[in-house]
């Protein structure tokens, strides 16, 4: 086939294949999985920590070396599932996440540790934008926001569930990942009987060349979207790495549980945030998500400084909430502007976005607390930035609306 469309929605699909509700739900569920997949190592990073004896660097290192694999195999595959089809692309990588989880269970060291992000990255980059791209050829109306949805719901479920599998059952290094592997090949199974959502196009080999470019109708969208990911990324990002450690240092937490509690509360809150702003407009839900960054963050900020637990997760509930409509708010914006040959294109830009607003200051800070900063101030240091980021992505959702009205 010379060009790739859409299936119509009547399209009728051989018996065995999935309904389209179905299969929505399926694709949905793969989005929440490989972001719990993502997040699942982090509330055990204090074990291996105590196992291995490395140091804060190493711990933002492993973060980051994700978001790294990540990007460059969004840059690489992240269009691939517009040429081959969604099915292919999403097989291969349930299949090879179901490996990475043996990889984490069977780590002896910071090298395999490493290792297995590097893999778990690039499978999830290669998956993010085919099954995005697949959500909104089956209803191009909810799409949007199952996309903005399911991220934020993963990561929650992720860090929660591997922090009471440390806190309450044996083998804490195991049975989590063992867990998530079974998912991984259901799901793979799950694919096989779905009915393919795209017609193959020429190009796919073409389409490994990285390129940072985005459609016309999806450029000006994109550059009033990229300040709130970033702003909302980077926040995403201190959470990922170095909340492990503060809650112990600041108020001598169960590291494994209370960072495992503050992701879910963080994300838990921006998922119920981007379902509570569905049916606003995409630039309400940026300008309040911006505004509601800077007040959430910089309340988590002092509670740390001041030791207040209880004033910390409010704040986190209050950030995370941030964070979902941010994120929804741009995700709405920037996708339905894309054609259906375009749509894992342009997802896997958004993501690249995201990600490389999550990894890069993580390891930074890391670097910080490694060259004797201390892990408070560092982490304080981190949260101005990030308010700084939002007021400048709110001031620029009220420069682009009273462009827009001129």
């Amino acid at each position: 086939m010379s060009n790739c469309s859409a299936l119509p929605a009547n399209h009728a699909a051989p018996a065995r294949t999935l309904s389209r509700r179905t299969s929505f739900f399926l694709l949905a569920s793969i989005t929440v999985s490989f972001l719990a997949g993502s997040l699942a190592p982090t509330p055990l990073y204090p074990v291996y920590q105590a196992e291995w004896g490395f140091s804060a660097l190493a711990t933002t290192e492993i973060f980051g070396i994700y978001a790294l694999a990540l990007l460059g195999s969004l840059l690489v595959a992240g269009r691939l599932s517009d040429h081959i089809g969604r099915r292919p692309v999403l097989i291969t990588a349930t299949l090879v996440q179901a490996a990475v989880m043996l990889m984490f269970a069977t780590a002896n060291g910071v090298a395999a540790l490493m290792l297995a992000r590097v893999v778990q990255g690039i499978a999830t980059g290669a998956a993010l934008g085919a099954v995005g791209a697949g959500m909104l050829d089956l209803d191009k109306g909810r799409g949007p926001v199952a996309n903005a949805v399911a991220p934020p719901l993963g990561t929650g479920m992720g860090g929660l569930l591997a922090g009471l599998f440390v806190h309450y059952l044996p083998a804490p290094t195991l049975l989590i990942y063992l867990l998530l592997a079974s998912v991984f090949v259901m799901q793979a199974i799950g694919v096989v009987f779905m009915a393919e959502t795209v017609t193959r196009r020429a190009g796919a080999v073409a389409s490994l060349v990285p390129q940072f470019g985005l459609p016309a109708a999806a450029r000006a969208p994109m550059l009033i979207a990229g300040p709130v990911l970033v702003a909302a990324w980077s926040l995403a990002g201190l959470y990922g790495s170095l909340i492990p450690a503060l809650t112990r240092s600041v108020f001598g937490f169960d590291p494994s549980l209370a960072s495992g509690i503050a992701a879910f509360v963080f994300a838990g809150s921006g998922a119920a945030t981007v379902l509570g702003l569905a049916s606003r407009a995409p630039r309400f839900a940026m300008a309040y998500g911006a505004f509601v960054l800077i007040v959430g963050t910089a309340a988590a900020m002092s509670a740390l400084g001041e030791q207040s637990a209880v004033v910390f997760f409010l704040a986190t509930a209050l950030a995370g909430s941030g964070f979902g409509a941010s994120f929804q708010g741009a995700v709405r914006m920037v996708l339905p502007t894309a054609k259906a040959h375009e749509r894992a294109g342009v997802l896997s830009i958004v993501f690249v976005v995201s990600y490389l607003a999550m990894g890069v200051p993580a390891i930074v800070a890391g670097l910080f607390v490694s060259h004797g900063g201390a892990l408070l101030t560092t982490a304080q240091y981190f949260g101005v930035v990030v308010a700084a980021l939002a007021s400048l992505a709110l001031l620029g959702t009220f420069i682009g609306r009273k462009a827009r009205a001129a």
